[in-house]
């Protein structure tokens, strides 16, 4: 596959995804004043970021790391951490996969999202890994797991549609 031209520069995805031939790659288009995705950029994009105060220790296209502190205000009865809030650290995780997966102009909206809590969170903090399964110019499906230290307390599933520019 030989990109388009005025697709952005391709050296910062991983060399492994360009060789499979994943069909996004095609449809990046440059940006004139793109967005850096950072974590202090996501918390002043994303008001609910800074509500559950999440944390984003690595952000690549490949992996999305988020974490989240348990404290009282999340909590459900018996002290857990609340099934919202996990919900909730899941799809910030999965919007911001999907946003390091489609082109700079692009913007997404999850249309689908289905969460299997597997156990019950008591831990200080869990932690989000999102992965992207599948990118393509309409829709990026994304898996979050969901971890303690000790556990895997849940998964995922994020189908996300990609709405391109237009003009």
């Amino acid at each position: 596959m030989v990109p388009d031209e005025g697709v952005r520069d391709l050296s910062s995805l991983t060399e492994s995804r360009y060789r499979q031939g994943h069909s996004s790659f095609r449809y990046f288009r440059p940006k004139e004043n793109p967005v850096q995705v950072t974590p202090a950029a996501i918390r002043e994009l994303v008001p609910f970021a800074r509500t559950l105060d999440v944390e984003f220790p690595e952000l690549t296209p490949d992996l999305v790391v988020a974490r989240l502190v348990n404290r009282p205000d999340l909590s459900t009865l018996g002290g857990g951490l609340h099934g919202g809030a996990i919900m909730g650290l899941a799809d910030l995780a999965g919007a911001v996969c999907a946003a390091l997966n489609i082109g700079d102009d692009d913007t997404w909206t999850t249309v689908e999202s289905t969460t299997y809590f597997l156990r019950p969170v008591h831990a200080a903090a869990v932690t989000a890994r999102a992965t992207p399964t599948r990118t393509g110019r309409s829709l990026v499906f994304v898996q979050i797991d969901i971890h303690t230290a000790e556990t895997h307390a849940a998964r995922t599933t994020q189908i996300l549609a990609v709405h391109p520019r237009r003009g």
